[in-house]
């Protein structure tokens, strides 16, 4: 019996110093405090140094201009065309060396509009100022560079809006590079803010409609605050979510508005900003096999190369996919592969690119996709055919193209 007793008189000591010592308690409590928070600081320093890292060694290039290319090359930089398109220069090869339909991109199946509603890479405007394509409504928004690489730069929580030139279409795909330290950024398609889609800074994502009930999350497994590309693909209510390489989302019911703007609202803080850049905005237009049973020829801007270079990117995958399926599918069918470009360099490069690059599309889909070799003809047609204004950063990237054309 003295056991229990004994215990019980220890439990009661020991509780009485606990109550009897609060603030020994509460410094203990908050060292603690500091600590976790020294942590994480620590790690959402060396997040963005490994993300500025990153940035620093890009130089953007044309995707015809060699000089270029070859300068960054021999510097061991990395190369951005700014379209997408990224090729690590020391090594000459993409970052990612898969072909389409490896590894993680066998899965993957975004595809992009090919009508393009609105493209900036920042460039066009000066170091310092807001994004003149943008509409600016609260917070702290410049525009940075790091070596040629540029960012918008939230010093504070933020929120701006993308104008299009129409409502969001039914079909409609968004592209953007995000690097958030602390925090996420929410994304609302119209006024009503219980329906946005979420991206978080270490690569998790939320699409949210209150009004139907929906709440469909993500996590990324790495959990690692960097630089990420976030895409999303609606087709009427329904909507896919992508960060990087993987499909997250899947909302068949997700209802998004329709409006003629885009609402971001971004956390962020002097200490840790966050950085977006790259943005595409985009149409999709109909299936290919029907737009190309309606007008004869089909553009598309699924087809992704290596800066200044024929190799096809393994974000491919799905267009190739479904081009390979319609042949299949349509026994006597057959295709002339046509290579485009803007008209960023000189005409002999870029007809001398464009012809490279329908010549891959067609071995790629002969190789690897088992299409026959006698169905498939190919041209290139450089900055000859432009189906926007070169003018225009939207105009350029829509003249970045490979077209099919029934025979």
């Amino acid at each position: 019996m003295r056991a229990p007793r004994l215990i019980a008189a220890m439990v009661v000591a020991s509780l009485l110093t606990v109550y009897a010592e609060p603030a020994s308690a509460q410094g203990l409590g908050d060292r603690l405090k500091r600590k976790a928070k020294e942590r994480l600081d620590q790690k959402t320093d060396k997040g963005m140094d490994k993300a500025l890292d990153k940035a620093e060694n890009t130089v953007k290039c044309a995707a015809t201009d060699t000089a270029c290319i070859e300068k960054a090359q021999a510097e061991g930089k990395t190369v951005d065309t700014g379209d997408g398109a990224v090729t690590t220069a020391a090594s000459g090869g993409d970052v990612n060396s898969m072909k389409p339909g490896q590894g993680a991109w066998a899965n993957y199946d975004f595809k992009p509009g090919e009508r393009i509603l609105f493209f900036d890479d920042l460039t066009k405007d000066e170091v310092g100022d807001f994004p003149r394509s943008m509409e600016f409504k609260s917070g702290a928004l410049e525009i940075v560079e790091w070596q040629d690489g540029r960012w918008l730069r939230a010093n504070a929580d933020s929120e701006w809006f993308i104008p299009l030139p129409e409502v969001r279409p039914d079909r409609f795909t968004m592209e953007f590079d995000f690097y958030i330290p602390t925090g996420e950024v929410w994304i609302y398609f119209g006024e009503d803010r219980g329906r946005r889609l979420d991206f978080r800074g270490w690569g998790g994502t939320r699409l949210m409609n209150n009004h139907a009930g929906v709440q469909a999350q993500a996590e990324d497994p790495e959990r690692e605050s960097r630089i990420h590309r976030g895409r999303i693909m609606v087709d009427g209510k329904y909507a896919k979510v992508y960060v990087d390489d993987r499909r997250v989302l899947n909302v068949p019911n997700a209802d998004l508005e329709k409006s003629n703007k885009i609402h971001f609202h971004a956390d962020g803080d002097n200490e840790r900003p966050s950085l977006f850049g790259n943005f595409r905005l985009a149409a999709g237009g109909k299936k290919l096999y029907d737009a190309l049973s309606e007008t004869g020829r089909v553009a598309t801007q699924g087809i992704y190369f290596d800066t200044g270079s024929d190799r096809i990117r393994p974000e491919s995958s799905p267009t190739l996919k479904e081009i390979a399926a319609m042949l299949k599918e349509h026994g006597d069918l057959a295709l002339l592969i046509e290579g485009h470009t803007d008209n960023v360099g000189s005409a002999a490069s870029n007809q001398t690119l464009s012809e490279k690059r329908a010549a891959a599309v067609k071995a790629t889909l002969v190789a690897d996709y088992g299409v026959e070799a006698d169905r498939l003809e190919t041209a290139g047609l450089g900055s000859t055919k432009p189906s926007g204004s070169n003018d225009t950063p939207e105009g350029r990237q829509t003249n970045r193209r490979v077209e099919l054309v029934k025979k």
